[in-house]
C-alpha cells in the first residue's frame, strides 16, 4: 500500500542538492558541454553567466558579453536564455 508518507520518502531519496561548481577555463567548459543536457544563459549588464546542467552537477562560467557569444557557438548542447 502506498501512502503520502512513502511517496514523500521516495522523493527525498531522489532529491540531490547540488551546489554549482564555477569553472574558469573556457576549453574545459566546452568539453563538459558534450555531456550536458542544456546550457542556461543569464545576461546581465556587462557579464553573462553560463550554466551547464548535467545529470549530476551544475557548472557555471562568468564571462563578458563578446566572449559569451563566441563560447555559445562552440557548445555542443541545447542553449536556453533565462
Amino acid at each position: 500500500m502506498v501512502n503520502d508518507y512513502s511517496i514523500n520518502k521516495l522523493h527525498e531519496k531522489r532529491r540531490i542538492d547540488v551546489l554549482p561548481s564555477e569553472i574558469s577555463n573556457v576549453d574545459e567548459f566546452v568539453r563538459l558541454s558534450e555531456k550536458a543536457k542544456c546550457c542556461l544563459v543569464k545576461r546581465k549588464k556587462d557579464t553573462v553567466k553560463l550554466k551547464l546542467m548535467t545529470s549530476k552537477m551544475v557548472y557555471t562560467l562568468k564571462v563578458d558579453t563578446k566572449k559569451a557569444n563566441e563560447i555559445l557557438k562552440k557548445l555542443k548542447c541545447e542553449t536556453r536564455e533565462i
